[in-house]
């Protein structure tokens, strides 16, 4: 039997102190990353499966570097070591979640350390690591779901025509950022989601998927576009006075998909949401916070809320790209100059030119344009505004931006570089887009 009552009345309070939770003093704040990576095999370079697969690389990782398994109903799904952890997203995609940092530096030498382990057990394996938006040969309709019963219950839910490209195909680095109190949240969650379409043109890295040229830079930003908006895109719609409880508002206004008890589903399909199950529960269950975690997590803006700011939507980039993309977000958000700075530099720019951004960019990326300038215009200054807060920072943690530079003085992106080279030196050869990632 399902219990069915809880013990007492989920209320917005408890809600609240889910994000409150999270005000640490200045000194104390750290930086993050969730680091996504695309598991192929090295001959054929198509997805490679759980069975017999990803799952054996779980397994001797755990075996031979002490990590703790995270499991699902008695499937290996993840891997705990500490604060660390190593997960599989529905394709099997890996992804390391790391303790945040004070610096930079020790979260790359922490990825740097964990790939040196597990080289040799991929090469067992006849497998790579692919630092890329998109599966490059094998699409969704080959990958099959991981056996954990949230992804199953998801895929047959979210609506929207590419949501299994998103979920099955794609790869993405995330970063993390603390903040102070609500107005140090809000200050730099609403700073994050202008900022957060410009940094998914100049990371752009997701232009050949199944083998041929899309027609677009980031075909993982696109697959986003067209995945349940009812759940993903700017939460609260960049509003001015934006506040925790109005981020609260957005999710409880979002439909549910499911809820468990005793650990098993309990599925809604969108029937309700959760402002309903608050005030009306459902089918005789009523809602517990347990519930609206849950919820929050299947809720998909392009900036969301935990008691940190998690900033999503890039391409997964390598060759030291990673970095700059933490370096960026962490030189301007965590100075109040520089937010300034970047608030002058939007000036001229409406919420809507942010919105109409955030659809243009996967097709053009670097070249989108925003009111009468290209991005290609704006990255510059953006990066300008990153270093300077960087070099007065005291980690001197202005070099991670070198990568990227690279890029931006050219007015390019990583897609860019990929989609020239296709067309002519690589005349659409697989295997040369594979060497250019993993050289």
């Amino acid at each position: 039997m399902y219990n069915i009552k809880t013990k007492e009345k989920l209320d917005i309070a408890q809600i609240r102190e889910i994000f409150t939770s999270g005000f640490k003093p200045v000194e104390t704040h750290k930086i993050g990353i969730e680091y996504e990576r695309l598991p192929v095999f090295n001959d054929t370079y198509r997805a490679v499966p759980y069975e017999d697969g990803v799952c054996n690389v779980l397994r001797t990782i755990a075996r031979d570097d002490n990590w703790d398994y995270i499991t699902d109903d008695f499937n290996i799904i993840g891997l705990k070591q500490n604060h660390d952890t190593v997960t599989l997203e529905p394709g099997c995609q890996f992804e390391m979640s790391l303790e945040p940092e004070f610096t930079i530096k020790k979260l790359e030498e922490k990825i740097n350390a964990f790939n040196k382990k597990i080289a040799p057990i991929l090469e067992r394996n006849n497998m790579k690591l692919l630092e890329y938006g998109v599966s490059p040969v094998s699409t969704h309709k080959s990958i099959s779901l991981i056996p954990k019963k949230r992804y199953h219950i998801m895929a047959r839910y979210l609506w929207g025509i590419l949501s299994d490209v998103m979920m099955r195909e794609t790869a993405g680095i995330q970063c993390c950022i603390d903040f102070e109190s609500e107005e140090d949240l809000m200050k730099k969650f609403e700073t994050a989601s202008k900022l957060s379409p410009f940094i998914t043109a100049m990371f752009a890295n997701s232009p050949i998927r199944g083998g041929v040229y899309t027609g677009y830079k980031s075909f993982r930003a696109l697959s986003w576009l067209n995945t349940d908006n009812d759940r993903c895109g700017f939460a609260g719609n960049l509003k001015k006075e934006f506040s925790i409880d109005d981020y609260i508002n957005s999710v409880l206004d979002s439909p549910m998909i499911f809820i468990t008890r005793e650990n098993l589903p309990i599925q809604i399909n969108g029937r309700i949401t959760f402002r309903d199950f608050m005030n009306k529960g459902f089918e005789g269950f009523e809602a517990a916070i347990e519930d609206f975690e849950l919820h929050a997590n299947l809720y998909f803006p392009e900036v969301r809320l935990r008691n940190f700011i998690e900033i999503r939507n890039h391409d997964c980039v390598g060759k030291g790209l990673q970095y700059s993309l933490l370096a960026i977000y962490k030189g301007i958000l965590y100075d109040k100059y520089a937010i300034s700075e970047f608030d002058e530099l939007m000036q001229d720019f409406s919420v809507r030119d942010i919105t109409e951004l955030r659809y243009n960019v996967p097709k053009s990326a670097m070249q989108s344009k925003i009111g009468k300038y290209m991005v290609s215009e704006i990255a510059p200054k953006i990066l300008e505004i990153a270093e300077k807060a960087l070099i007065g920072g005291g980690y001197h943690e202005d070099y991670y931006l070198d990568p990227v530079k690279e890029y931006v003085e050219k007015g390019i992106c990583p897609a860019d570089v990929i989609i020239r080279s296709w067309h002519s030196v690589w005349d659409k050869d697989i295997n040369r887009l594979i060497k250019f990632l993993t050289e």
